[in-house]
């Protein structure tokens, strides 16, 4: 392994967007590594970057799933890859460019420099840091999250981020076997079982920015996987 950091991207159906978010990521520096994790998208994804790959790009790997199983389990399969090469940083991020890429430095810096040991790309932090949302979306995920905090007691503003940053140290003391949640769900479990072992948590201002290409997989099933998970974490942390 050359590069000590590696950032996972799911995908399901992002051709529009996967080659322009490969390609900002790789102009940042030779620091990181991609590893895209796809669920046989019917859309082409996969094939665009076994080509990006195959033209000698040594920083670009793709793992193909058989079918769309959800987030959680393929950044589960991208976690369990990643602590296989130890990578020492190893990041979550979406790949319809709603995440900037330059971020990444800023994230870096929080876990190498400010010793934190899970870093989260926050929209909540100060204000509503929001582009392109309606309304309705941005009072849904933001009331969300002042309801992880009420019911879990968890000092993060943004449980649902899918913007995060995690050492080796702190990924690896997760039983990746015992995440249960597949959605939302899944980032507020990440967090608040990290945040239950006593690891570090610093949120990190971003400027989140709708997708403009692709489409959403926002569905309901998710958000009410998040509301009743969230009941559930907690009762569940009473017993460990």
């Amino acid at each position: 392994m050359k590069y000590n950091s590696l950032i996972i991207i799911p995908t399901y159906n992002e051709s529009e967007n996967i080659e322009l978010i490969i390609n900002k990521i790789i102009d940042l520096d030779n620091s990181n590594d991609i590893l895209v994790v796809d669920d046989n998208s019917p859309d082409g994804t996969y094939e665009i970057v076994k080509k990006i790959k195959s033209s000698n790009n040594e920083r670009v790997f793709i793992i193909k799933r058989e079918s769309k199983s959800g987030l959680g389990s393929a950044y589960k399969v991208g976690f369990k890859w990643a602590l296989e090469k130890n990578y020492n940083y190893i990041f979550e991020m979406d790949a319809d460019m709603s995440h900037n890429p330059r971020d990444i430095k800023d994230l870096k810096i929080e876990l190498i420099q400010n010793k934190f040991d899970v870093v989260i790309g926050s929209r909540y932090l100060n204000g509503v840091s929001v582009v392109n949302w309606p309304l309705s979306r941005i009072f849904l995920s933001y009331f969300a999250n002042f309801y992880v905090r009420i019911i879990t007691g968890m000092p993060v503003k943004d449980a649902t981020s899918g913007f995060v940053g995690y050492t080796n140290q702190a990924l690896s003391s997760i039983k990746l076997s015992e995440i249960k949640f597949n959605g939302y769900a899944f980032q507020i479990e990440m967090k608040f079982k990290l945040w239950k072992k006593k690891f570090k948590l610093k949120e990190h201002q971003i400027i989140f920015v709708n997708r403009k290409l692709g489409k959403s997989k926002m569905n309901q099933n998710i958000i009410f996987e998040a509301i009743l998970g969230v009941i559930k974490l907690k009762i569940n942390s009473f017993f460990k």
